[in-house]
C-alpha cells in the first residue's frame, strides 16, 4: 500500500466513523410527575418541522441503566446512524434511559440456586418510575406536529424487550409495531394489544440470562388471540441476540411497512 492509498484508507475510515457519531443524538431530558427522564434523539438527515416522521422508541438493558444520558446507545444506535438506513428509514430515533435503581417493566426477578434468573411478570398494576416517564415522553413526543401518529414504533432489549411489552399493553392503542429482543412478559396481558400491535419477537436459543421461554410463550399467547406474532429463534445465540436480530435485512423494512 502506496502512501496516497493509506491516507485515502485512513479518510474513509475517519468518515465512516464520523457518519457513526453517537453525538448525532441530541441530549434531551423530559419532565414528568415523578422526576426527570433522560433520553437521546436522533432527527432525520435534513429534518423539516413541516413534514411527519415515523417515530421508533428503543428501551435498553438493565446493563445501560445509569444518569449520564449516555449508556442507552451502546446497542442499537448503530443501526440507527447507518447512512443506508437513514436515507432510506428517515424517523424520529429516541433512546430513553432507564435511572440505575429502576426498571422499565413490572417484574419480579429472583436468582435460584443454580443461578439461573426466574422472572414474574405481573398484569396490570402499578408502572414503575421509569415506565411512568417513559409512558409521558411517549404522550408528549406523540402531540408533537411532526410526528406522524400513525406510524409509531417501539423496540428493546433484554430488559428493553421486557419494557416493550409493558408499553404497548399500556398503550395498545399507539404502536404501530413492536419488536422486542430476548424479553417477556405476562402472557395474559396479550389480550389487551394482540389484535392491534404485530410483533417481531426475537431470542437466542442458549439464553441463559432470560431464557428463551418467556418469548415463546408471548409469541404463542399473542397468535392464540388472534394477533400477528412472528418468532425468530437463534439457534447459537445466547442473550446476546440484538447482533443478529439488528443484522437482519428485513427488520427496518418490515417495522416501517406497519401502520395504524
Amino acid at each position: 500500500m502506496n502512501k496516497l492509498t493509506a491516507i485515502l484508507a485512513l479518510s474513509l475510515v475517519a468518515f465512516g466513523l464520523k457518519a457513526q457519531d453517537k453525538s448525532a443524538f441530541e441530549h434531551r431530558t423530559h419532565d414528568f410527575k415523578k422526576g426527570t427522564l433522560n433520553y437521546r434523539v436522533l432527527y432525520p438527515e435534513n429534518f423539516d418541522e413541516g413534514k411527519e416522521y415515523p417515530l421508533v422508541l428503543f428501551l435498553h438493558g438493565a446493563g445501560e441503566r445509569g444518569s449520564d444520558n449516555n449508556k442507552q446507545l451502546a446497542h442499537g444506535s448503530k443501526l440507527f446512524l447507518d447512512a443506508q438506513n437513514r436515507k432510506d428509514f428517515p424517523a424520529i430515533i429516541v433512546f430513553p434511559q432507564c435511572p440505575t435503581d429502576d426498571y422499565w417493566a413490572n417484574v419480579d426477578r429472583v436468582v435460584d440456586e443454580n443461578g439461573t434468573r426466574h422472572f414474574t411478570f405481573k398484569k396490570g398494576g402499578k408502572p414503575t418510575n421509569a415506565m411512568q416517564g417513559v409512558l409521558s415522553l411517549t404522550d408528549s413526543l406523540t402531540k408533537l406536529a411532526h410526528v406522524n401518529t400513525e406510524k409509531v414504533y417501539v423496540m428493546g432489549l433484554s430488559m428493553g424487550g421486557m419494557g416493550t411489552f409493558e408499553l404497548v399493553s399500556r398503550k395498545p392503542n399507539t404502536f404501530a409495531a413492536a419488536a422486542p429482543i430476548c424479553g417477556g412478559d405476562n402472557p395474559k396481558a396479550a389480550n389487551k394489544y394482540a389484535k392491534k400491535v404485530p410483533f417481531w419477537i426475537f431470542h437466542g436459543r442458549k439464553d441463559d440470562i432470560v431464557l428463551p421461554k418467556y418469548s415463546e410463550a408471548m409469541a404463542a399467547a399473542i397468535n392464540a388471540k388472534g394477533g400477528d406474532a412472528k418468532l425468530t429463534i437463534y439457534p447459537n445465540a445466547n442473550h446476546n441476540s440484538w447482533d443478529p436480530t439488528f443484522a437482519e435485512p428485513e427488520l427496518l423494512s418490515w417495522l416501517f411497512s406497519n401502520s395504524k
